[in-house]
């Protein structure tokens, strides 16, 4: 499905790269490069084999329980909100038939998903 399938990058990825960019200047330029390029050459094309299914966690608090019911009425039938870690980064992307929609991503170090954006 990989080979064909269509990535997309919403509005909020492109958010958080921009955010990440800005959170990196003070370390490096070419972190934030590697990072496109591990996006763009490495990562996308082993979508969305890679990864593991969002929500599957263990849920610890009533909190967190709350988040996990709402996004469950939320996502169609058959679609997999996934994510996936790799070198510093976590990605949330979504998988609908044949499209890849890039939800979010951050620098392990920066505070988590703001998954209320999505689906307010």
């Amino acid at each position: 499905m990989a080979a064909r399938a269509k990535l997309l990058f919403t509005e909020n990825f492109t958010a958080n790269l921009d955010e990440i960019r800005s959170f990196l200047e003070s370390e490096s330029r070419l972190a934030f490069q590697r990072l496109l390029s591990r996006i763009f050459h490495a990562i996308c094309p082993t979508f969305p084999q890679s990864g593991r299914s969002f929500l599957a966690h263990r849920i610890g608090s009533a909190e967190a329980q709350i988040v996990v019911d709402r996004l469950r009425g939320v996502i169609h039938r058959g679609d997999d909100l996934r994510e996936f870690t790799v070198d510093d980064y976590i990605i949330l992307y979504l998988v609908r038939r044949r499209r890849i929609y890039f939800l979010a991503i951050k620098h392990h170090r920066q505070l988590s998903f703001d998954l209320r954006r999505f689906w307010s």
